[in-house]
């Protein structure tokens, strides 16, 4: 790897092609600059979506766009296939796992967030979390393998816990996790087995805090609970995970045949604090200015979940800024701005200050909750409201008008056309 560009420019670099890297990048199209991202993946990923993934409602390329794709008329930007292992701040070089040392006159650092199990790492092994597409795969293997093996069980207790599912967590995520495996159970699959009944597994929906969707306001968190009981999901609220393993899930002491878990509770930021060695909350992220720089890198950005920005005094939603793609995306397009006027040395923008923009969740086909501030709704037309955010906000149209469609076919026909079982894992045999 070279360690400067042929140009003669200066270079930035973007490290992680999620909503905030990708947003600065296409900011930069007209800036006088070399431009390169790393990640490990060659696309970009819509991960709201990955629950829909997980069960089997879309495919993988239905949410995701390869990232030279996206990119391919922007001249001043090349993509590198590779994975940061280390920053080197004095010498101003991130340090890849194939390609070597890698220099940069301004570094972005867009790399998200992973699965946190609250120190009990263990758990990973039986309770899959859901921020890749692998892991959405994974999960839908287990999910649609636990009614093939209950179809052949003969055990009513073991078949009893092949129908049982545990979603653990009743953020957005689990929430939609959990209806939406409810929905394949009662609806697409419902006539499909001759031995088992689908429509009688059990959903539980575990939440330590006292009440789902805790970032929405009550009486929404209330609506998304009513919800969820009308799809058959058993919510537990106040429930603590105390152990996981294959064959259970034990809540507040009491042991649950469950052979089929999710974890939808935690998240921890990616290492970018250690890269640099700076502050970080007790999630990981990055502590940074109004600039959205770490303290005294004025090099150096962290952008999206990667980052803990103070909220405004007057902000709703808590004492940061949420981990949603809103935010990335104007975390991105706010460091675009600043980078360009560096470059050329005009006026900086004014310090970066988050708009919110609403917060939303899907509750199964034709129910959601959303919560604008000024405007609060649920039901079915908070239902088309958060169809139609979600297809604005995927990359390209031939996945929004995909996604519009497989929507509108399993509204009438519950039929979902994703349900494939792929990969092989001796676990399961």
């Amino acid at each position: 790897m070279q360690d400067r560009p042929d140009s003669g420019r200066k270079r930035v670099v973007i490290v992680g092609a999620g909503f905030g890297g990708l947003w600065c990048a296409q900011g930069l199209r007209k800036a006088d600059l070399d431009v390169i991202i790393v990640d490990r993946h060659n696309y970009h990923l819509f991960q709201p979506l990955l629950y829909q993934v997980a069960t089997a409602a879309l495919s993988p390329a239905d949410i995701a766009a390869p990232i030279r794709n996206i990119v391919r008329d922007q001249r001043n930007v090349r993509v590198l296939l590779d994975e940061v292992t280390s920053v080197d701040r004095a010498a101003r070089t991130v340090q890849l796992a194939v390609g070597g040392p890698l220099a940069y006159d301004r570094l972005v650092l867009a790399t998200g967030v992973r699965h946190a199990y609250f120190g009990h790492d263990e758990w990973a092994e039986f309770a899959p979390g859901l921020k890749t597409i692998d892991d959405a795969t994974q999960i839908r293997r287990q999910v649609l393998l636990a009614f093939e093996r209950a179809e052949i069980e003969t055990d009513p207790a073991r078949r009893t816990a092949l129908l049982t599912f545990a979603v653990v967590g009743a953020g957005p995520t689990g929430v939609e996790l959990a209806g939406a495996i409810a929905e394949l159970a009662r609806h697409a699959i419902v006539r499909d087995f001759r031995t088992i009944r689908p429509d009688s597994a059990r959903i539980l929906l575990l939440e330590a805090g006292p009440r789902a969707l805790p970032s929405f306001r009550e009486s929404l968190s209330d609506e998304a609970a009513r919800s969820l009981r009308k799809l058959g999901v058993e919510l537990r609220v106040g429930a603590k995970v105390e152990a996981i393993d294959a064959d259970s899930v034990t809540i507040n002491g009491e042991r649950v045949p469950c052979r089929t878990t999710v974890w939808a509770a935690g998240v921890r930021a990616s290492r970018a604090a250690t890269w640099l060695d700076v502050p970080c909350d007790r999630n990981g992220r990055v502590v940074v200015d109004d600039h959205l720089h770490p303290p005294g890198l004025e090099d150096v950005y962290v952008v999206g979940d990667t980052a803990a920005v103070a909220a405004p005094e007057d902000a709703s939603y808590g004492a940061f800024v949420p981990g949603i793609a809103p935010a990335a995306k104007q975390m991105g397009g706010w460091v675009a701005r600043d980078i360009a006027a560096w470059a050329s040395g005009s006026t900086a923008p004014s310090p970066f200050r988050y708009k919110h923009q609403g917060s939303l969740a899907t509750i199964g086909r034709k129910s959601a909750v959303v919560d604008f501030g000024f405007v609060r709704m649920s039901g079915f037309s908070a239902w088309v409201l958060w169809s139609i955010a979600h297809i604005f906000f995927l990359i390209g149209f031939r996945n929004r008008l995909v996604v519009a469609w497989n929507w509108l076919w399993q509204y009438l026909t519950f039929h979902r056309g994703a349900r494939l079982i792929t990969g092989n894992d001796e676990k399961d045999v």
